[in-house]
């Protein structure tokens, strides 16, 4: 499924798109994707103008003149592509594609097409002032590349956790938008131990440590570093401009069970470990 900085590539690949554009039609060739589309979905968008786009965990946000929010997930296998031909072409004579099952047409020709293999994307419409009180966003935590994630506010929130740090940091109620890959990306990156209990990271007091600040620090460097390269493709992400990520050569664990670990001195072995029913990769050397 892709993660933040897939969805935030998406995100500035459709911007300069859609911000400041509008619907003229909407094709929507299905009543549903992982849920049932709102009612009058596309008569909804159709000559509504799009002021921003903006991005809340995994969810890219359309900001329509009328106060309401297109919402919009991309799911395990959702992707946008940009067809700016698509007022020279008829769509009588195009073949659409099996799993195209939205299509955006923007007053300037423009069209933008959702393709959705297993359909678990969404897409909803959302009064814009009651967003945040929404089932799909409300308890969402914070966003890791905002203001809010600090080590004081991170040790805080971890003081007396007995769960594993990466578990804690995974649950999407404390940080919203980080997956399994930029987890251990992260965890490696900060030289701690998927494994450590999260309470260890913050002193009795609920004071950070140099392990927490490590961590905050290697969170936002990864992610970032992530987005610059357009974010990782494993399997179906592909970005706006129909570009693979790059993010996937740079990984030091991830899918490195076996591999001698990239951390410079050491000489330990990558590890595969499975927690939460999922896989997590780890160096034991230089990870404690």
């Amino acid at each position: 499924m892709p993660e933040l900085p897939e969805v935030e590539t998406v995100r500035r690949g459709l911007e300069p798109v859609l911000v400041g554009n509008g619907f003229s039609r909407v094709e929507q060739r299905r009543s549903d994707l992982r849920f049932p589309f709102p009612k009058r979905f596309a008569e909804r968008l159709e000559g509504r103008n799009v002021e921003a786009l903006d991005r809340r965990a995994k969810y890219l946000l359309a900001r329509l003149d009328d106060g309401e929010v297109l919402v919009m997930h991309l799911g395990m296998t959702g992707r946008f592509t940009i067809d700016r031909d698509a007022d020279t072409k008829s769509e009588r004579q195009r073949k659409i594609p099996k799993h195209e099952h939205i299509v955006f047409h923007l007053t300037d020709g423009t069209a933008i097409r959702y393709a959705d293999t297993r359909r678990f994307g969404l897409m909803d419409l959302i009064p814009g002032a009651t967003l945040n009180d929404h089932a799909l966003f409300k308890g969402l935590g914070v966003e890791p590349l905002g203001e809010d994630l600090t080590p004081e506010w991170f040790a805080e929130k971890l003081k007396g956790k007995a769960t594993p740090i990466k578990a804690a940091f995974l649950d999407q109620r404390l940080i919203a938008g980080i997956g399994n890959i930029y987890a251990c990306e992260a965890l490696h990156r900060a030289g701690i131990s998927p494994l450590r209990l999260a309470g260890t990271l913050a002193t009795k007091s609920g004071k950070p440590t140099k392990k927490t600040g490590a961590l905050v620090d290697a969170i936002k460097s990864v992610l970032v570093s992530a987005i610059k390269a357009g974010g990782s493709s494993l399997r179906d992400y592909r970005g706006a401009d129909g570009k693979l990520g790059r993010f996937q050569h740079s990984f030091k664990v991830y899918g490195r069970e076996g591999k001698p670990c990239r951390k410079t001195a050491c000489s330990g072995t990558i590890t595969r470990v499975i927690q939460s029913g999922r896989s997590t990769f780890h160096c034991p050397t230089c990870q404690k």
